[in-house]
């Protein structure tokens, strides 16, 4: 008998959906319960980098989520007016068929991953989470706020920064951290003649720029020092983020008008965390952002999720005892999400105090060596 036949995986975002489909090719049982009714998901921009669509190539997803958003190759980085600094091509690690590089709404992408979990026979239950979590031996034995209850061979966290498996499960862990910055979006029409995402740098204490989503749609984005981590009036937002751009007379300045309903402004302050390894009690294991909740300043959040997903399917599918294979699901995950982790704090902090020898684009492509590797 396998040592692994059914899994419980608690969240519904990137990375849990990413491994519901993983462990469904791998022919493991699944069910996922999501707290939130409607799922786990923000209607933000999501550049997905050459690992990312690996990753999505591994999953068989890689071909609707490009018929889902928008084809580009690389970033550019300018200045406050729109001279460019900096040009940075991507790499087709998918292969030739695949883009280098891709946008993506994520609505579009919980749809795809939603979609191919459920075709593949995963149960998924939304506005339900655990109870209680009783660990064995043996097995998990898991409560559900529903009154459900049922017995697995491994549970999975996937439940973000706020996880509550990991303070179910890690006691008193390192508590996300607000990293002093926050994240303004809003997604308005795309200009005809933006084909890739740019950076606009020289913001005080931050960064903006622009992703393509669609043909018809883009998100136009902004990291800046928030000092206190301040609440802002939720009928102020997009004047307050249009406040924020104001020093920007490049296509920014354009895009900047439209920022009109304050409903449409996502905003979110940055939290991060980083778990001392191992991730995993017994039969309970952290991915995602549960493990390691990055910001947003290198694009790899759910690219490393997605990576955590396609090695545990990998490792799950195979006949060593389950204690073996999560030391191995570690071997292969730590470093490596540590390394792109680190770099994105970095970026934050550079931008937020600047030093004489910050370099961000030297660090971005040392990173992006890192990441273009094997998983």
């Amino acid at each position: 008998m396998a040592a692994v036949e059914k899994v419980l995986i608690i969240g519904g975002g990137i990375g849990g959906l990413s491994t519901a489909i993983s462990l469904r090719r791998a022919d493991i049982e699944v069910d996922l319960v999501e707290i939130n009714k409607a799922g786990n998901v923000c209607h933000v921009g999501i550049v997905m980098q050459g690992n990312a669509i690996r990753a999505m190539a591994a999953l068989g997803i890689a071909e609707r989520c490009v018929a889902a958003g928008f084809s580009c190759d690389g970033m550019t980085f300018e200045d406050l007016h729109g001279r460019v600094l900096a040009d940075f091509r991507g790499v087709r690690l998918a292969g030739p068929a695949l883009p280098s590089d891709l946008g993506l709404s994520g609505p579009a992408l919980r749809d795809v991953l939603t979609e191919t979990a459920r075709a593949l026979g995963a149960r998924i239950r939304l506005g339900v989470t655990f109870s209680e979590i009783v660990p064995t031996e043996a097995a998990v034995h898991v409560s559900f706020t529903d009154g459900a209850s049922a017995a697995y061979d491994l549970v999975v966290g996937a439940d973000g920064v706020n996880s509550q498996t990991r303070a179910a499960m890690f006691g008193a862990p390192p508590a996300p951290h607000f990293t002093g910055q926050g994240v303004w979006r809003y997604t308005v029409p795309r200009p005809s003649d933006i084909h890739r995402p740019f950076l606009v740098k020289g913001i005080p204490g931050g960064s903006a720029g622009f992703i393509p989503l669609s043909d018809d749609t883009g998100n136009v984005l902004l990291v800046q020092s928030e000092p206190g981590n301040p609440q802002f009036p939720a009928d102020r937002l997009a004047e307050l983020f249009r406040a924020r751009l104001a020093t920007c007379t490049g296509v920014l300045a354009k895009l900047r008008g439209q920022i009109i309903d304050s409903r449409q402004v996502i905003y979110r302050p940055l939290h991060s965390i980083f778990m001392p390894a191992p991730w995993y009690r017994g039969r309970v294991l952290l991915i995602g952002d549960a493990a390691h909740a990055m910001t947003p300043h290198l694009g790899q959040g759910a690219a490393q999720a997605m990576e955590d997903a396609v090695v545990l399917g990998e490792l799950l599918a195979g006949a060593a005892p389950l204690p073996d294979r999560l030391e191995t699901f570690m071997a292969r995950r730590y470093e490596r999400c540590k390394l792109v982790y680190e770099a994105s704090i970095q970026v934050g902090e550079w931008e937020q105090h600047p030093t004489p020898d910050a370099n961000p684009a030297c660090l971005r492509a040392r990173i992006a060596g890192v990441y273009a590797r094997p998983i």
